[in-house]
């Protein structure tokens, strides 16, 4: 990754994509250190991380997550997930922060020298091509490593950079603590 200490810096974390990235990997991310490693690489301007949040369930197991990333630096995009059934009659949850990511990312810009995305989605790669022509630099971290690989060909090749997430590991990841433990 190349990036230079004065350089005005933003992430944007895809929360769902960045988790099934992960875990594909089999291993869990250390907020703290993710912050703490682009705090040294640059000025960091903003870190947002996008994700559903279901509604009106006694316990959501993402809230501990949101609630700590909320208070601890990052900057919490949320939504409320729908629930629907599938034509198969298999009920799935669903809740697209495309759209949410896409207006953050233009309207700051402007005021940023690198955006950093996480995701390999590639309904990202006209974004990706639009903030760079205002002169922003980006960097998308995925996986080529998961089976099926996390990151689309097109967003990979847009990006002025791609860093493989398994190769972060030792930066601000963790082994999965095996259940019950």
């Amino acid at each position: 990754m190349t990036f230079y200490p004065n350089e005005r810096l933003a992430l944007f974390i895809d929360g769902a994509n960045l988790y099934s990235a992960a875990k594909s990997l089999n291993f869990d991310l250390d907020f703290k250190a993710l912050l703490d490693e682009f705090r040294r690489k640059g000025v960091l301007v903003r870190a947002y991380y996008y994700t559903a949040v279901t509604e009106n369930d006694d316990y959501s197991p993402l809230r501990p997550l949101v609630d700590w990333l909320d208070y601890n630096g990052f900057h919490m995009v949320t939504k409320p997930a729908k629930r629907f059934t599938g034509h198969d009659g298999v009920q799935r949850i669903k809740g697209n922060m495309d759209v949410d990511l896409t207006v953050d990312m233009l309207e700051i810009a402007d005021r940023i020298d690198h955006a950093v995305l996480f995701s390999g989605d590639g309904d990202f790669r006209r974004l990706v091509e639009a903030v760079q022509r205002r002169g922003v630099r980006v960097t998308v971290i995925s996986s080529l490593k998961t089976q099926p690989p996390q990151i689309a060909d097109e967003l990979r090749r847009q990006a002025d950079n791609f860093v493989e997430l398994a190769d972060l590991m030792s930066v601000f990841g963790r082994p999965k603590a095996p259940r019950g433990e």
